[in-house]
């Protein structure tokens, strides 16, 4: 270990060069996507807040806002991984909040920093390692469903989201974050170079990981679907009715669904 945050390197890659063609499409994507994740935990907040130049606090907390949370209810935050927006949703007026992240690395550094909350939003806190195509909720166990830059992570999105509609009560909102790719060619270019060539660079160095995840995660944001195909998804799975907004130039979208 010769930097601070460093990783422990798997023996083999979880992804090399010719898999990320299509990542989506690999039958071993789950397996691959959790074992990429548990190599980089110890490096993943910081690389997070460097990268982002900490823009991605601000995208939690416009999901949080959009969620529209009342006093009472109950959030589930899917695909949590270090607990970022489920500790956003704690400082809500939800009565309960759950993280859930198939990664145990992830959990374990949500469950130290949820010890680091205010009591009150300490206590309203649940970290569980579980699989979004396969909720361990019964139906109608929530009031909102949250999943911050994790649905194109997962094996299979529909399944997925007809479990998030299964899990919500009627009127429940569902709040997607995800990459997106800006409409402004200017805008598109410069993050094409930043995302494609300086931060896998600069993020490996950073993780010492060798499980190849910067070079996943750009793959990942340019070869998942369409906002308009997430959304045709969103309406097969239930949901009644649906919008999304662009921020920070596009880079990201804010969807929101609602349960009829």
């Amino acid at each position: 270990m010769t930097t601070p945050g460093k990783c422990a390197a798997p023996t083999t890659p979880a992804w090399d060069g010719a898999e990320l063609a299509n990542p989506h499409a690999h039958a071993e994507k789950p397996s691959k996507v959790r074992r990429m994740f548990a190599a980089i935990a110890p490096s993943y907040d910081l690389n997070n807040r460097l990268h982002s130049l900490g823009i991605d606090r601000y995208w939690r907390r416009v999901a949080v806002r959009r969620a529209g949370v009342r006093a009472g209810e109950h959030v589930l935050d899917v695909a949590c991984g270090t607990g970022d927006l489920t500790q956003g949703f704690a400082a809500s007026p939800a009565a309960r909040v759950v993280g859930l992240d198939f990664t145990r690395e992830m959990l374990d550094i949500a469950e130290r920093k949820r010890a680091r909350l205010p009591a009150g939003s300490a206590a309203k806190v649940t970290y569980i390692e579980g699989d979004a195509t396969a909720l361990p909720f019964d139906t109608g166990s929530f009031d909102v469903v949250s999943i911050a830059f994790g649905i194109r992570n997962v094996s299979d999105v529909p399944k997925a989201l007809g479990e998030f509609h299964r899990v919500l009560r009627p009127g429940g909102r569902l709040i997607v974050l995800e990459f997106d790719t800006p409409r402004n060619r200017i805008v598109r270019w410069l993050n094409t170079l930043y995302c494609a060539r300086i931060m896998p660079r600069t993020a490996t160095w950073i993780s010492g990981d060798r499980s190849g995840a910067y070079a996943y995660l750009p793959a990942s944001v340019n070869t998942f679907m369409s906002r308009e195909a997430l959304k045709d998804f969103m309406h097969d799975a239930g949901f009644a009715r649906m919008d999304d907004e662009s921020l920070t130039l596009g880079l990201c979208a804010c969807y929101r669904a609602w349960k009829g």
